[in-house]
């Protein structure tokens, strides 16, 4: 009966330290500044924020608060496209 409640006891103690590991995980991840990176060469018109930014080979696209994807070349940081996004209503 002693081992049977030490083995509990054990157990209790590594799913608490599993729980409290996972919250520290999650608010470390999560506890960073929302705005996505940019790359330093591209410029974003005035007025315009970012919402997020996503990567391909030779381009970079930046999709924006206003509804529109940007698409800048990852060398020059010039703009190559332009696309608004609709939305479906």
């Amino acid at each position: 009966m002693r081992l049977l409640r030490r083995l509990v006891t054990t157990l209790m103690v590594v799913m608490i330290f599993g729980v409290l590991s996972l919250v520290a995980l999650v608010v470390i991840r999560f506890a960073h500044d929302p705005a996505p990176a940019i790359p330093a060469e591209i410029t974003l018109p005035s007025g315009t924020e970012s919402e997020a930014v996503t990567m391909g080979k030779g381009w970079v696209a930046v999709v924006t608060t206003d509804q529109r994807i940007l698409i800048f070349d990852a060398k020059s940081g010039a703009l190559r496209q332009e696309v608004t996004v609709s939305s479906p209503d």
